[in-house]
């Protein structure tokens, strides 16, 4: 089992992002590293949208890997939001839930590598910051309890 966490502002958006906005990501791997749960708590957000992990180091905007919350990116500017003091988003990654994509991630294992590489954010996306986003944080490992 390996931990990842992430803490999510809006001075880390790529350009910075004056929000009151603020956010934590959790991912715990199951132990064949197949699965990765996750819990997104996201608090005094204004229209909330979406939140995904996107590919990218520290500063530099990437493309999505995987859905966390809310619908398609075609239809992202069209979407109405949520509004709340605190939410937290809860759910499970399988390699189905991996977007297609030209980085060579295309399962959990994959995902996997890059998070330990801190080569992955989580982003949250709001009606007035559709892109790059409201807030952002980078996901970094927490722990492992077993071998690679």
């Amino acid at each position: 089992m390996r931990i990842f966490r992430a803490r999510l502002r809006g001075r880390n958006e790529v350009p910075p992002v004056q929000t009151n906005a603020f956010g934590f990501a959790q991912f715990v791997t199951n132990r064949n590293h197949t699965r990765i749960r996750f819990a997104l708590d996201v608090r005094n957000i204004r229209n909330f949208v979406q939140a995904h992990i996107h590919v990218g180091q520290r500063g530099v905007n990437g493309p999505v890997v995987v859905f966390l919350f809310g619908a398609d990116l075609e239809t992202l500017e069209q979407q109405n939001g949520i509004t709340t003091n605190r939410g937290v988003i809860t759910g499970t990654i399988t390699d189905r839930d991996i977007v297609p994509n030209d980085l060579g991630i295309r399962t959990v294992r994959d995902l996997l590598r890059a998070m330990r590489r801190g080569l992955t954010y989580v982003n949250a996306h709001t009606e007035q910051n559709p892109a790059p986003g409201e807030m952002r944080g980078q996901i970094v490992p927490i722990r492992s309890n077993s071998r690679r």
